[in-house]
């Protein structure tokens, strides 16, 4: 089962890319959740906590594309080595603010700089993949291989900010994401014999090769539409949790989320898919929008651990098929690019997931706010209806 990764893995510098930017990706999973955690423990409300991670995922959406073309145009190396520093400096600032009362705007104004700046390192590692590989079948398995270290890091991150939050400082998660971050990119861009060659802003003639619309547009939907799920089913566990007696165990929680993911994700990349990756993401969304209802019924956090980890044998399928169609689909000059709207996609989605839900929570309960995952599940399903037919 584990040739198809034993393959890639040894492809020269694949293994070193591949762990250093496992590391740099530890963000993702940590500042939004510490956001959460940090703001609501200084001011007492999820709906401001929901709004300044809001504010630091919005910006993270709108820039994403921009750094994606840059890291074509320029190079993993000069984007990656800039933005690494950038989000550092700023995410510092924004634990600094809120420590220190600053005004709430200033807040605000930092969380979107630090989330403008936040390394696409996730993209950067799948194009590096597209660089070094050339048989479909391992860039499959690799982008699996990928996705599964996703959620690692969706395992690994919601459990050490929390544990670091609830047992030791709010601000000691969000140190830990940083140094993470910065540390992990800079060793990421060091590894020059994998990256891709930068294409230059102005190096061919004549107009730059077409985006895939037709693809892509449904795509990005079905995208901001999971993320929208993710943010809603993190902030509402949190929340939930809280409600329980027991914010120690959201993050626990989510790693079971994570965990379902996971080891779908494995299965995944170990098998040649007969089926196309169109037909995979129809169905994989139509499933995370299923397991989406039975939260709002339950009332134990064993039980709602148990239906996490089941939904989270949704994710990983979907998420490998949406890349997949995407590397498939967008021109090779384009690639990071074309990633980069995937990943906008999703972190757009998060900000009004995290935002709408931290509104229900405060109005109606933990328990009304799974049904904004349910919602965003359906419109994603919905979306992925649109894609072409390969």
């Amino acid at each position: 089962m584990l040739t198809s990764y034993r393959r890639v893995l040894t492809e020269p510098g694949a293994l070193a890319f591949s762990s250093t930017a496992l590391v740099a990706r530890l963000p993702i999973s940590m500042v939004g959740l510490g956001i959460v955690l940090l703001v609501s423990a200084a001011t007492g409300s999820y709906a401001v906590a929901g709004a300044v991670s809001a504010a630091y995922m919005v910006a993270n959406a709108l820039l994403a594309i921009l750094q994606g073309r840059l890291l074509d145009s320029l190079g993993q190396r000069r984007v990656l080595t800039v933005a690494a520093v950038v989000f550092g400096v700023s995410t510092s600032l924004l634990v600094w603010s809120v420590q220190a009362d600053w005004p709430r705007i200033t807040s605000f104004v930092i969380a979107a700089v630090a989330g403008a700046t936040l390394p696409q390192v996730g993209s950067s590692v799948r194009a590096r993949w597209s660089h070094v590989l050339s048989e479909p079948r391992d860039i499959q398995s690799a982008y699996a291989l990928e996705s599964v270290l996703d959620e690692a890091v969706f395992m690994l991150g919601p459990i050490l900010v929390t544990v670091l939050a609830t047992a030791w400082h709010p601000v000691a998660g969000m140190a830990v994401a940083i140094v993470a971050c910065v540390g992990g990119t800079l060793v990421f861009t060091s590894l020059r014999a994998t990256e891709p060659p930068a294409t230059g802003p102005r190096r061919t003639s004549g107009p730059r090769p077409p985006m895939p619309w037709a693809t892509i547009g449904p795509l990005a939907v079905v995208s901001a539409a999971l993320g929208t799920l993710f943010g809603a089913v993190e902030v509402t566990t949190v929340a939930f949790s809280g409600e329980q007696g027991s914010q120690a165990y959201a993050g626990p929680l989510l790693a079971l989320y994570a965990l379902g993911s996971l080891l779908a994700g494995v299965i995944t990349g170990a098998v040649h898919w007969r089926r196309s990756a169109d037909f995979r993401v129809r169905w994989g969304a139509a499933a995370m929008a299923a397991t989406m209802l039975p939260l709002y019924f339950v009332d134990s956090l064993l039980v709602l651990g148990l239906l996490l980890l089941l939904a989270g044998f949704a994710i990983a399928p979907t998420l490998i098929a949406s890349l997949s169609l995407t590397e498939q689909a967008v021109p090779r000059g384009r690639l990071t690019e074309g990633m980069a709207i995937m990943h906008t996609g999703l972190v757009a989605g998060v900000a009004p997931g995290a935002t709408v839900s931290g509104l229900v929570i405060d109005a109606h309960g933990a328990s009304a706010a799974y049904l904004v995952a349910l919602g965003a599940g359906v419109v994603a399903a919905l979306a992925a209806l649109l894609l072409p037919r390969r």
